[in-house]
């Protein structure tokens, strides 16, 4: 069972950056997408970026230009750097891994806080 550990959120001014990580505990086969969601408790989740396992990219219209999803295959990592943050985009976020034939993984969420 590969577990998925996020890190990096924490607290942030408005128009600050976070980096957020994702670690794998192991290879994972089978990939076709690895995922950012954000949500929180008892509200709808959105998902916020993607990259498939061809390195493909693609963003909620409410982060486009402010956020970047990357991944290091060497490290089994995943990345989101946030910039130009705002208090919108308080939130847990989540990575997550979509596996079409296989379980999908999901992380435990790491918080991110916008305020001044």
């Amino acid at each position: 069972q590969v577990q998925l550990v996020e890190s990096g959120g924490g607290l942030v001014q408005p128009g600050g950056s976070l980096r957020l990580s994702c670690v794998a505990s192991g290879p994972i086969v089978g990939v076709g997408a690895w995922r950012w969601y954000r949500h929180a408790v008892g509200q709808e989740g959105e998902l916020v970026a993607s990259i498939t396992n061809k390195g493909t990219t693609t963003y909620a219209d409410s982060v486009k230009g402010r956020f970047t999803i990357s991944r290091d295959n060497g490290k089994n990592t995943l990345y989101l750097q946030m910039n130009s943050l705002k208090p919108e985009d308080t939130d847990i976020y989540y990575c997550y891994v979509d596996r079409p034939f296989g379980e999908d993984y999901w992380g435990q969420g790491t918080q991110v806080t916008v305020s001044s």
